[in-house]
Parts: C-alpha cells; sequence; structure tokens
C-alpha cells in the first residue's frame, strides 16, 4: 500500500490541489465567513487553498468522508492534536535557529527540533497501531509512517539524537568569575557546598520572611557573555561539539516530505469537525451524503446555513432548519414569499451544502443526497458600480447572460431577487426567457424572486414558499415549504415600498 495524501486519492492526487484564491460565490453565499471561522489560529498551515478547491470524482469526497469517520473516534482525534502540537513546538525550535545568531545557540534547538520530531513520529507510530481504523488514509498513512519509523535512516536519527542530547546533558563545568573576568574550566568533582549552607543559616529562620531569590525570566535568548562561555566550553570538550557540529550538518533536512504534508492535511479535518462540534452540542445535526454526478434527484433532511447558526448560536438564537427535494424532472426550486422570511437564507444553505459536499466534508442535516456539480454560479443583488458605466437592470442581464454562457447541465445556478430593478410586466417576461434557458440545460437552480410567475412554468418548476404564522402574518417561521406561491409576496412588496401597509397606515393616522 503507497501514501501520497490524506487528502487527495486516485486521479485527484496527481492534480493541483490548491486554489490561490476562493470562488467567486464565497461571498455570496457567506462560505468565507465560514472558512475564516474553521481556519483561525491556524494560519501557519495555509488551509484555506484546500477549502477553496472542490472535487470532481465521487470517490475521491468518498475517501474524505472515510478518514471523517475515523475521525469520530475522540481518542484518535485527541492523539492527532497531541501529534500537532509536537509537531507545532517542532517549527517554533526550527524558527529560533533561522532567528539566532550564536552558532551553539542555534545548534542546541536544531537538535531540540529533531528530538521533538522523533517523539511525534513514534507517539503517532504507537497509537496509530492500536486504532481501529476503516478509511484507506489512514490504513495508507499507518503502513507508510511505520515503515518509515523502522527505516535505518529514522532509527539512526533518533538513537544518535538521543545520545547526543545525553551526552551535552553530561557536561558539567566550572566559572570563575574575579575582577570582571572569567575562566571556564572542566569540573573537578569540587564540593557542593550549597546545602551546608541552606542547613546553617535554616535554625535563624522565624517565621514566614520575604524571599529575596530573584527570578531570572525565562527565554530562549543568549547574550555575547553566555555565547563566549559556551564557546569555551565547547573548546574543553572539542570531540563532543565536533559531533554536534556533524549532526547538524548532515541532519538539516530530517523532516520526511510525506509527514510535513500530513501534519499539513489533517488540519483540514481537525479544523472542520472542531468547527461543527459546537452544533452538535446544540442539537444540530451533521452527516456525510450521497454525492452522484449523475442523479439530480437530490434531498436533505433538516437542513440549515452554516454561516447563520454560527452568528445565532453565539446569540443563544434558535436555528430553524429545512427540509427540500427534488425528484423525477424537477430541477428548479422557485422560492417566494413575504420579506425577511428566510428565502435568501435558504437558497445559500442549497448552495453551501452542495459545496461542503464537493470537498468531502460533512453537511448540515440529519441526511442528504446531493449532485456533483462541475461549477456553481450565483447572481446575488448588487449595488450600483459606477465604474462600469452600466445601470441596474443592464448589470443584472450582463451578468445573468455570463452565467448562462459559462454554465453546463451539470452546474448550479443559485439567483436571489432577480430584476427588482424594473417593471412587474418587464421583469416576468425576463425572468421567463432565463428560466427557459435554464430548464433547457436541465440544470439545478435556486431562484428566489418576487415574481410568482415563475413559480408555475413546467415540469422542471417546484415552487417553494416562506411561510408565516398564521394568526400572526407579520411573524416569519423561517420555515420553506413545497406549495403554491399564494400571490401575496409581491403584493405584500408593493405594499412596503409604497407604506401602505397596515403599520405604515396606521402610523400615518397617529401622525
Amino acid at each position: 500500500m503507497t501514501f501520497t495524501s490524506i487528502l487527495f486519492a486516485g486521479t485527484e492526487a496527481g492534480k493541483i490541489h490548491e486554489a490561490l484564491e476562493a470562488p467567486a460565490f464565497f461571498a455570496d453565499l457567506n462560505l468565507d465567513q465560514v472558512m475564516d471561522t474553521i481556519t483561525a489560529g491556524r494560519q501557519e498551515y495555509n488551509l484555506k487553498p484546500f477549502f477553496y478547491a472542490s472535487l470532481r470524482d465521487a470517490d475521491a469526497i468518498e475517501y474524505r468522508y472515510e478518514i471523517m469517520a475515523d475521525l469520530e473516534n475522540k481518542i484518535l482525534f485527541e492523539q492527532l492534536t497531541s501529534f500537532a502540537e509536537k509537531m507545532r513546538a517542532m517549527r517554533r525550535y526550527l524558527a529560533l535557529v533561522d532567528k539566532l545568531y550564536y552558532r551553539y545557540h542555534k545548534e542546541g534547538w536544531l537538535i531540540e527540533a529533531v528530538d521533538m520530531y522523533c517523539e511525534a513520529v513514534n507517539s503517532l507510530v504507537r497509537d496509530l497501531a492500536l486504532a481501529d481504523l476503516k478509511s484507506r488514509g489512514f490504513l495508507a498513512f499507518r503502513e507508510y509512517i511505520s515503515d518509515y519509523a523502522r527505516t535505518g535512516d529514522f532509527a539512526a536519527l533518533l538513537a544518535e539524537t538521543k545520545q547526543l542530547k545525553a551526552d551535552l546533558g553530561a557536561v558539567k563545568y566550572c566559572l570563575l568569575i574575579k575582577n570582571g573576568s572569567i575562566k571556564v574550566r572542566k569540573y573537578e568533582s569540587e564540593t557542593d557546598y550549597s546545602v551546608d549552607v541552606e542547613e546553617t543559616f535554616a535554625k535563624f529562620k522565624q517565621g514566614a520572611v520575604q524571599d529575596y531569590r530573584v527570578k531570572l525570566p525565562a527565554g530562549s535568548g543568549m547574550n555575547h557573555i553566555e555565547a563566549q562561555i559556551l564557546d569555551f566550553v565547547a573548546q574543553l570538550y572539542p570531540d563532543l561539539f565536533a559531533k554536534l557540529d556533524e549532526f547538524c550538518g548532515k541532519n538539516g533536512n530530517y523532516l520526511d516530505p510525506a509527514i510535513a504534508t500530513f501534519d499539513r492535511e489533517i488540519q483540514f479535518y481537525i479544523g472542520y469537525l472542531e468547527h461543527i462540534a459546537r452544533f452538535k452540542q446544540a442539537g444540530l445535526k451533521f452527516c456525510c451524503p450521497e454525492v452522484s454526478n449523475t442523479a439530480k434527484e437530490i434531498y436533505v433532511d433538516e437542513g440549515f446555513d452554516l454561516a447563520l447558526a454560527n452568528k445565532l448560536l453565539a446569540e443563544n438564537s434558535s436555528v430553524v432548519c429545512n427540509d427540500f427535494y427534488l425528484e423525477g424532472k424537477e430541477r428548479i426550486f422557485v422560492v417566494s414569499g413575504p420579506n425577511q422570511g428566510g428565502k435568501t437564507t435558504f437558497a445559500r444553505t442549497f448552495g453551501q451544502l452542495h459545496y461542503l459536499a464537493s470537498i468531502g466534508c460533512p453537511v448540515p442535516g440529519r441526511a442528504a443526497k446531493l449532485f456533483l456539480f462541475d461549477r456553481l454560479f450565483t447572481h446575488f443583488e448588487k449595488e450600483e458600480d459606477i465604474k462600469n458605466l452600466r445601470g441596474k437592470l443592464q448589470d443584472d442581464l450582463v451578468r445573468i447572460h455570463d452565467i448562462l454562457e459559462q454554465a453546463t447541465p451539470d452546474s448550479i445556478i443559485i439567483m436571489n431577487e432577480i430584476f427588482t430593478s424594473t417593471t412587474l410586466k418587464d421583469a416576468v417576461l425576463l425572468g421567463k426567457k432565463i428560466m427557459e434557458r435554464i430548464s433547457e440545460l436541465d440544470l439545478l437552480c435556486v431562484c428566489v424572486t418576487f415574481i410568482e410567475e415563475l413559480a408555475s412554468l413546467g415540469e422542471k418548476t417546484v415552487s417553494l414558499v416562506s411561510t408565516v404564522v398564521p394568526e400572526n402574518p407579520a411573524f416569519r417561521t423561517y420555515k420553506i415549504i413545497r406549495r403554491p406561491a399564494d400571490g401575496l409576496a409581491h403584493a405584500m412588496a408593493i405594499a412596503e415600498k409604497y407604506r401602505l401597509t397596515y403599520g405604515s397606515i396606521k402610523e400615518r393616522i397617529r401622525s
């Protein structure tokens, strides 16, 4: 069994895996917020490029889900976290080597880095040997690191590091300080009188007394006097320090590339699982969905917007979950209903779930089956940009035209509030033209709109409506259900626009 990557399998392993920039739709779907939260505190790993690169191979996604399942083992998760902490300490030591000035000081921190690396590898070998692993990725890595730890090169590195540290730790020397000068010589078994002095003066101690001992700050630095003393010690023990020089000279590139890659890539899983753990504690569900790049019959039970849920939990507010499905020839959700009723949130949820599935991450929901798209496009309302010299309607049309030119039957399009800047008649006409083109492409689409005529264009279209509390229509439930559009959403929008709602009229009467 060979090991290449804990993130990429099969044909994906031979490709360029890291996207340098976030996909264009990230901001519209609030996925930028999600990834910022996940990667916070992990900047040293540069994880965002992994979250920017979706996969097109269902087996490559399953490869990640297998690893996610293994990481549900809390003991294994803690062991990998411990491994990461050791490797992080090793990198801190290496960073000191680059920053420090004095030769033996640098070499001392290098041997500490090597020692920490050997400890991290050996600990992980022992932990993985006892773990009940099922995933292809972990099984391959366990075999790789076990073989690596048994190689002569690593065994020699470990033995030499331990012996050299022991020899350096056994060095003893004396300092003779007089009239501003310092002499260094070997320790000659002089008697240590410190214990006798303490016992002599102990009888004069009466009750609690102030401790006048000076606590020297602990640090990694070394001043020029300490460096000079260390140089003198090296002259006293030339053979030992020659071994130190030789060790550092030949072990500058001790870090195994595959283990270094694993150390970085495993943080993709750890970061995401740590992020969703707080949602699980709040009772929200996550699942590893079934994914397909052929079947467009999809469903999600109890899905929710991950970015919004993060905000709501911070405010101790409840999170509303929604179910949805497409079956047979159904391809397009047309979502209508009153303002602030959760329509845009639903559209974001649809996009988030499909994208998270495409990178092999568990998705919000009790159960799900999702489509593995080739490209995901979003068209959300934007403010006019005076630089492009286009009006809002023209800008909407140009952007949608560009999307339809690039989209394929395997794409997903999410449109939110299109053509709000024109008349209802023109919006209906333009909306129908666009929906006809989307229907011809047979791609998956979510369209949030006040144009309720779009909800009944054909067998590929499904009407979803955001609901309100029946007894009090002013209160939103944030539930999105399958039902025909009732014609009230646009009327309410017009009433709100011209301040003709019950509340607005009542306010004007009072004034």
